[in-house]
This record gives C-alpha cells, sequence and structure tokens, in this order.
C-alpha cells in the first residue's frame, strides 16, 4: 500500500504493508527516533502525537492514519534547537541510555501543553506506559516540574 502523512508539518508519502503497525512503518521510512520497544502498548518507547494526542504508534495500523498529523520528538525539537523539555531531561540527569526519553519527552509534552502547572501526581498519570530501565523516575518527574516552571515563566515573559 501506499498512503500520504503529515509527520513533523511535512507531507510524506510512504509505502506499507496493509497490516503494518505504524512504528514499523515510520521506522523503516527513516524516523528511527521512533523506537520500537514492546509492540504490546507497554513501554511507551514508540510514542507520537497523533492529532496531538499522545499514542504508542506500535498499537495503530498505518493504513488508519493516512492524512493525520503526526509528530515524532524530532517535530517538537532538535540537537541543533532543542525544546524546553528536552534541554530539561538533559540537566536532570533524566536521560541515560536514551531508549525510553522519546516516550517520556512526547506524554510531557502532550501533558504541559495541556495543563502547563501539573501536580507531580497528575505528571505520574501522564507518564503512566511509559518505562525506563535506567534512571528510574525521580529524575524524570524532576525534570518535567522543571520544564513546567521554565514553560510558566516564558509564557509570562512573551
Amino acid at each position: 500500500m501506499k498512503g500520504t502523512f503529515i509527520i513533523n508539518g511535512q507531507s510524506k508519502t510512504m509505502d506499507f504493508n496493509s497490516d503494518e503497525r505504524l512504528v514499523i512503518s515510520l521506522r523503516n521510512n527513516g524516523y528511527t527516533e521512533v523506537k520500537n520497544g514492546c509492540l504490546e502498548g507497554e513501554c511507551g518507547a514508540c510514542m507520537i502525537l497523533l492529532d496531538d494526542m499522545p499514542v504508542h504508534s506500535c498499537q495503530i495500523f498505518t493504513a488508519s492514519v493516512q492524512n493525520k498529523n503526526i509528530t515524532t520528538i524530532k517535530g517538537i525539537g532538535d540537537l541543533h534547537l532543542p525544546h524546553i523539555i528536552q534541554e530539561s531531561f538533559v540537566e536532570a540527569g533524566a536521560v541515560q541510555c536514551g531508549f525510553c526519553s522519546p516516550g517520556f519527552i512526547i506524554a510531557t509534552y502532550a501533558l504541559l501543553k495541556k495543563n502547563p502547572n501539573p501536580t507531580e501526581n497528575e505528571i505520574k498519570q501522564a507518564i503512566d506506559g511509559n518505562l525506563c530501565r535506567c534512571t528510574g523516575y525521580v529524575k524524570i518527574i524532576d525534570a518535567i516540574k522543571n520544564a513546567s516552571k521554565l514553560i510558566q515563566k516564558e509564557r509570562v515573559h512573551s
């Protein structure tokens, strides 16, 4: 099959099998920032934004999201122009191997867009479904709290 998708703001035509999951299609087309973890929707490594909603791309058939907006971690920020959330994760030491980081940052981005001042419990709920084996969750939660403060400060000065 062939379909058109809007990935990180750009129209992209991709070839894919009719029963292919989105995580596989994205990776096969160069979007390797979307990690292929458990393929069961449990680890969060494959998380993307689909029309601004965080979803596990391993749980979605590629054919079902044609012409939808897909945002990967590179659509939020990259090495040359990182997002405040990405910088906060680095500064807090919430990134070690990096495998889970895209999913956590996607979940954080969606949370802070909807709620720029979340409680710790709201943070925990937002990142539920994302697993980390290296850092644990203390530094990740600290990074999200710091990003929240920075985003709020940025909004005041805008």
